[in-house]
């Protein structure tokens, strides 16, 4: 796959301390950010999508008499994705260590938007029957494997082109891109469902938002293959003697299981809050508080506009103050919080929802400020893609996707709606667990890599 040389490259240089540094051009970086931040955001642009049409997918592709059986069976897809992306984190991460991560990420841009493509091309239920749901299935599949090589790659590819001094700024970006793309997949399904009629979203409505992932997959593309590799990756291609670094599998994982474990606590902590705020509590307001369900998707719709413009503060401030402070902060909000602000969602006026809801994407800023520059830098430069790749999607699978599927069934089994807040303070428990292992990253060179240095104007 043919690459694009860019307008100027990193050269190594003396720091002031006179050790051997790279300095990192501000106009490449720049690119960086947003070729790997338009990926994430197509991502999750599905993602949003998927979420707030959630109700209408499952009257299309699952018929059934009990909303709640519906409800479930789509949740149900939308966790079979994440059940491949172990799989594939283990295929894409090593050979991003082994090709480049520009190569991969390239291959899984293209993959996820087919995948979300094809889903808007699928017929419902009533027309090729059982067929349906499995076609549905099968393009989850896809999105899932493509995605398990995406994350890691595009936190990996940021943080080995930033600065040192400016990698938790630069890392934001990515989150930034994660939450224009679920706004933008959110804000198409509510205007389609202020505009549509209950008959048109059911029987063409519906495809529209994932039939645009076909032209923003060529974008992203596109602005992906006109960078060449990240400083690290080229150095470490420059030590192999046959200019590709072989990276078996197990050197991944031996050596690594605590820094794994360690992973895996603080995405599971990351990942449970977020899919909790932005995929599940949409349908919690509609299916279990019958909430207005314009108005619920508008609350969070805001909540998520609001994230967005903290999260480069945010970030910036994981420079100056640390990663583990920012990200031991959210563990002790989702603790001693979530009990108080889900009491205010259930209280059911739109300001009492505004002001919980509110506060937990305050909270949630915590970790997409500081995980994408954090979760990088535990791994050494030779298995930094492939190692963070596994650890984050095991957890990503096993916790974070899984996580409507699991409180929708607590909520059916309890009758307590409660759930989610309890769901979330156990996982704030298990973060700050791991943020107490933590190293301290901010303002330090990557393992494996010389310290980063932004070129003088």
């Amino acid at each position: 796959m043919a690459t694009v040389a860019p307008l100027s490259a990193p050269v190594t240089s003396r720091s002031s301390a006179g050790r051997q540094a790279t300095v990192t051009d501000p106009a490449l970086v720049k690119r960086a950010v947003k070729a790997a931040a338009l990926g994430n955001a197509m991502e999750w642009f599905d993602f949003g999508v998927y979420s707030y049409i959630a109700v209408t997918l499952g009257k299309v592709f699952f018929p059934s008499g009990n909303p709640t059986a519906q409800l479930l069976s789509t949740f149900g897809a939308f966790a079979a994705a994440f059940l491949v992306r172990p799989i594939g984190g283990a295929v894409f991460g090593p050979l991003g260590d082994r090709v480049g991560r520009q190569k991969v990420l390239a291959v899984t841009m293209i993959m996820m938007a087919a995948g979300t493509f094809a889903i808007g091309l699928i017929p419902s239920y009533a027309t090729i029957g059982v067929g349906a749901p499995i076609l549905l299935l099968v393009a989850r599949l896809v999105q899932g494997f493509s995605t398990g090589g995406e994350y890691a790659g595009a936190c990996t590819f940021i943080a080995e082109y930033a600065p040192d001094k400016k990698r938790g700024f630069l890392g934001s970006w990515l989150e930034f891109g994660t939450l224009a793309g679920y706004i933008g997949g959110a804000g198409l399904v509510t205007l389609m469902t202020s505009l549509l009629s209950t008959h048109d979203l059911l029987t063409w409505g519906w495809r529209i938002p994932f039939l645009i992932a076909g032209p923003m997959g060529v974008i992203g593309l596109y602005l992906r293959l006109r960078l060449e590799e990240t400083p690290a990756f080229a150095a470490e291609v420059k030590k192999a003697e046959d200019h590709r670094p072989k990276v078996p599998l197990r050197q991944m994982l031996s050596g690594q299981w605590n820094t794994l474990l360690l992973c895996v606590g603080l995405v599971l902590v990351y990942n449970v809050t977020d899919y909790m705020l932005l995929s599940y509590m949409p349908s919690y307001l509609t299916s279990e508080l019958k909430y207005n369900e314009t108005h619920g998707l508008l609350v969070v719709l805001g909540v998520m506009a609001l994230m967005m413009i903290v999260q480069p503060f945010a970030g910036a401030m994981t420079d100056r103050v640390g990663r583990r402070p920012v990200i031991a902060a959210g563990c002790a909000g989702f603790l001693f919080l979530s009990v108080p602000a889900l009491l205010l969602i259930r209280q059911g006026s739109l300001l009492a929802v505004a002001l919980g809801m509110g506060a937990l994407g305050m909270l949630l800023v915590c970790f997409t400020a500081a995980m994408p520059a954090a979760l990088p830098a535990l791994f050494p430069t030779k298995v930094r893609y492939g190692s963070l790749s596994i650890g984050f999607n095991v957890s990503v699978s096993l916790f974070g996707g899984t996580t409507p599927l699991v409180v929708t069934a607590l909520i059916g089994a309890t009758g307590n709606l409660m759930m989610p807040a309890y769901y979330m303070m156990a996982s704030a428990v298990i973060g700050g667990v791991a943020v107490w292992f933590m190293a301290e990253s901010a303002g330090r060179p990557l393992p494996g890599s010389k310290p980063a240095v932004e070129k003088a104007a």
